[in-house]
């Protein structure tokens, strides 16, 4: 199961170490605990808007940036997921491939026929 506050705190630790600074300079300057930092960080703890916005201020990083490596990395992480090693070697995907609705036409349910990635922001 992807966790999407683990992707999240991971894009956040790097921000933070890229620059050279640490969990006590970063949490003063967002106003928020070091430990809760930390725990953010870990993916321990899910991070409001308002934090992220605070933590990101404080990395003088654009949220958006952070929220397009989150993406970045969850679209490699379902990937692996639905991806399997075959006998001969090769990637085989464990999704079948999904029949698209025609232009202007809705696209209904789809169920998939195997194991499908829960992405979970608890």
């Amino acid at each position: 199961m992807i966790l999407l506050r683990r992707l999240l705190g991971d894009v956040l630790r790097r921000q933070r170490q890229r620059q050279g600074r640490t969990l006590r300079e970063v949490s003063a300057a967002a106003r928020v605990s070091l430990g809760y930092l930390s725990e953010v960080e870990r993916g321990q703890k899910e991070a409001s808007s308002e934090l992220l916005s605070a933590i990101c201020d404080a990395l003088d990083v654009r949220m958006s940036e952070v929220m397009r490596e989150v993406s970045d990395e969850l679209s490699l992480a379902e990937l692996a997921a639905m991806t399997a090693l075959s006998e001969d070697g090769l990637l085989r995907p464990v999704l079948e491939p999904v029949q698209l609705p025609a232009p202007g036409e809705r696209m209904s349910s789809i169920t998939p026929k195997a194991a499908a990635v829960d992405v979970v922001a608890a």
